[in-house]
């Protein structure tokens, strides 16, 4: 990571000036208009002129699309920018790696670039690279700039790419006394319209949705992500139940929707490995209790998105199973990250906090 020094008064990443982090900064905005979804990184990139002035913008838009610097690089040719000699400012350095598309490295430096201002290096040991590649065909190259930030803009995917495994959301929808569903078994609804649809957004944000077989078949759930007048959206994520039971040929989950996958297993550390061979980078894991439970015991949570609605049951199924808790001293704590009032609901995310061994 770059180290700091003094500028005007402020202190800037050692080898980056004033003017490029603020082109950073608009990186990052570009890099937000990407999906959240799907087996790439958001990914922004500004190129300045030998000016300073910007004369490209891009950012990555999916899979199977241009990356972030080529469509800056694109977006410099189609308004008649002459880039040799440019600087390209990006959110994760540029990738060595030919996939659907070639590598970055190798089209800035037939762009003729000079420098590269990048914030985040690129944990994927397949696509890493770039920034050697560049500082050999005399680039120079600053990186770790405003690193936080732009680990931040990559989200999940930087943590899933890093561990080898999705970043795991776990989703509890509960009254005040922890329930998730009525003695009688009903559940619908215990949070309000507003509180659902924020759900909703959540879904569309994500690769997969989990659920066990209980659920399944208690509930007999879509698991789709819908907008507020209840259609599909775009994006579906692919919906996982995990469990030995098979599920009825009517069930709703064989409708509209995400593809379907059935993971025979209880281990959470299995469903982990199968989603990631099938490139997802977030899973949302939303019920039943005993699934919810398996995830936590196996310390696999990594955000807990608790829906909190002013109800109270006193009796009915619990949102979270055993977790093998026999004293206060071994309860799994976590720390509050944001709170957010949804309608008559409140949203609490939480991170774990580790276990001491």
């Amino acid at each position: 990571m770059a180290t700091s020094t003094q500028h005007r008064g402020s202190v800037l990443p050692a080898g980056a000036s004033g003017a490029e982090l603020t082109t950073l900064r608009r990186a990052f905005e570009l890099a937000r208009r990407g999906p959240a979804h799907g087996p790439n990184p958001r990914v922004g990139a500004v190129l300045l002129g030998r000016d300073g002035a910007t004369i490209g913008e891009g950012w990555h838009r999916g899979a199977g699309t241009p990356h972030a610097e080529v469509a800056a690089l694109a977006d410099a040719a189609a308004h008649g920018h002459d880039t040799r000699g440019a600087t390209a400012v990006v959110t994760l350095e540029p990738c060595d790696h030919t996939g659907r598309t070639g590598p970055c490295s190798v089209a800035l430096l037939e762009a003729g670039v000079s420098r590269v201002v990048a914030s985040v290096q690129d944990p994927n040991p397949v696509a890493a690279g770039g920034a050697d590649r560049l500082r050999r065909g005399g680039v120079e190259v600053v990186m770790g700039v405003l690193e936080e930030e732009g680990r931040t803009v990559l989200g999940p995917w930087f943590h899933a790419v890093r561990h080898g495994r999705p970043f795991v959301t776990l989703k509890l929808a509960v009254s005040l006394d922890g329930r998730v569903a009525a003695a009688d078994g009903t559940s619908r609804w215990i949070t309000s319209d507003v509180a659902r649809r924020h759900g909703h957004e959540l879904r569309s944000q994500v690769d997969a949705i989990v659920v066990g077989t209980g659920t399944a078949l208690a509930d007999d759930p879509e698991l789709t992500a819908r907008t507020a007048d209840g259609a599909l959206v775009e994006h579906q994520p692919l919906r996982v139940v995990v469990g030995l039971r098979d599920l009825p040929a009517g069930a709703r989950l064989h409708g509209p929707g995400g593809p379907l996958v059935q993971l025979r297993t209880h281990e959470p550390a299995d469903v982990l490995e199968a989603l990631a061979g099938r490139e997802v980078r977030h899973a949302l894991v939303e019920g039943g209790p005993t699934l919810a439970a398996a995830f936590l015991r196996a310390g696999l949570v990594d955000e807990v998105h608790a829906y909190l609605a002013p109800v109270l049951l006193g009796a009915g199924r619990l949102a979270v199973g055993d977790l093998g808790v026999t004293t206060i001293d071994e309860a799994l704590r976590l720390d509050p990250v944001h709170v957010q009032p949804l309608g008559p609901d409140v949203l609490v995310v939480a991170t774990p906090r580790p276990r001491e061994a």
